[in-house]
């Protein structure tokens, strides 16, 4: 593995919810710097795939703890609905990233392996030395990432809490 790989498998529970309702929010692109503002800057669909959106391409601007910005693209390359999707990275980071979403009890399990290797000049050129800080800041991305999905989902249940009503 070279100084500039990455690999980072991170898994979140989520209770009291469905694959349906995860794999709504996680699909929705366009959404990411809505619900999950601490990381995604902005967000545009520039081709949307086919009818199963195989072939989407998002262009991303996204910000971690630590004070650099990253542009990247990614574009679908398997859709399995309402269980996850996989995507390939290019840009900032080259590379790939699986989404899975499985039933677990009473919610939903959900795991993103994202291997990568980073391109920006700053991660490129000094993750030999400070590979550990920028692992740090994944982590700490997807950390907010997972409390940013329960706040949506949340919102959800209580948008639709008082549709009932």
């Amino acid at each position: 593995m070279a100084a500039n790989d990455y690999h980072f498998v991170t898994v979140w529970r989520m209770a009291q919810t469905s694959c349906e309702e995860v794999s709504d929010v996680l699909a929705d692109a366009e959404d990411l710097p809505r619900w999950w503002p601490s990381v995604y800057l902005d967000v545009r669909v520039t081709h949307p795939g086919d009818p199963r959106g195989i072939g989407k391409r998002v262009e991303l601007f996204t910000k971690g703890w630590l004070p650099y910005r990253l542009r990247w693209t990614f574009v679908i390359t398997e859709n399995r609905t309402p269980n996850g999707f996989s995507l390939e990275a290019s840009g900032d980071f080259v590379g790939r990233g699986i989404w899975t979403i499985q039933p677990e009890g009473d919610g939903v399990r959900v795991a993103y392996d994202w291997k990568i290797s980073a391109e920006k000049g700053l991660l490129k050129y000094l993750s030999w030395l400070v590979k550990p800080v920028f692992a740090w800041n994944h982590r700490w991305a997807m950390r907010m990432g997972e409390e940013s999905l329960r706040l949506e989902l949340r919102r959800r249940h209580a948008a639709q809490s008082n549709i009932r009503r």
